[in-house]
């Protein structure tokens, strides 16, 4: 049930049901000259809509903004700091939990460290904290590591490369603007450099030529039942 579109009486009624919710968490973030700047929470709450049609739970709108680090300078990106993300998700899950609410599920579609591990730190918190809660921050991307990699035909593929255009291409193919290159970033690990683009100036990771919707079917389908196999284990 998506929660934007319902009163507080069916809130009420179907609290009865459920007492589970999925908070979808995005980011506002360049991918590459052919993706769109949403590209992260697109991908992670139109899953979700096909999630909730296989479950009845709460779904929330979508958190669009998240922890930007290596693509924090590139034209179009906006981010927010792990101490904006962590108080965020705590006083979400805090005041839903307050609702009667109290199995969370923090799926996020950007694979960012620093953005996850604020996921993950705010979790242990509110569990800690909260009675009876359960919570499982998610990156459907680590879980699945494995099986996209043998969808992908692109070695060591990431940020706006196969797998993501390929979803793109299923979800919403019109906001799919040709394809970058290939490219991968070349940052001088391990140091922290000030000027990222000068290492990665097309902020794509792999390579988007190799995308086929039918490549972001298989991927939503796998994602989709790893996200129903764990709320099954609520």
């Amino acid at each position: 049930m998506l929660l934007e579109n319902i009163t507080m009486k069916e809130f009420k009624t179907h609290l009865k049901k459920t007492k589970t919710i999925i908070f979808p968490f995005g980011t506002v973030e360049e991918h590459g000259t052919h993706l769109p700047l949403n590209t992260d929470t697109l991908i992670v709450y139109e899953i979700l809509k096909r999630v909730i049609k296989k479950r009845s739970v709460f779904l929330a709108p979508p958190v669009y903004y998240g922890v930007c680090t290596t693509t924090s300078q590139h034209p179009g990106t906006i981010g927010i700091t792990p101490p904006t993300l962590r108080r965020l998700t705590y006083d979400l899950v805090k005041d839903a939990y307050s609702k009667g609410l109290r199995n969370f599920f923090l799926i996020t579609g950007h694979g960012g460290g620093l953005h996850s591990s604020a996921l993950k730190e705010a979790s242990e918190k509110l569990a800690s904290e909260l009675n009876g809660i359960k919570i499982a921050p998610i990156c459907p991307y680590d879980l699945l590591y494995k099986e996209l990699a043998d969808i992908a035909e692109t070695v060591n593929d990431s940020h706006a490369g196969e797998i993501e255009t390929s979803l793109i291409l299923a979800l919403a193919p019109d906001l799919v603007k040709g394809r970058s290159k290939e490219d991968y970033p070349r940052l001088p690990k391990p140091f922290i450099v000030r000027d990222k683009q000068k290492y990665w100036r097309s902020g794509v990771w792999g390579n988007p030529e190799k995308a086929s919707r039918e490549k972001g079917e298989e991927t939503i389908n796998l994602i989709v039942s790893k996200v129903i196999e764990i709320i099954d284990r609520v």
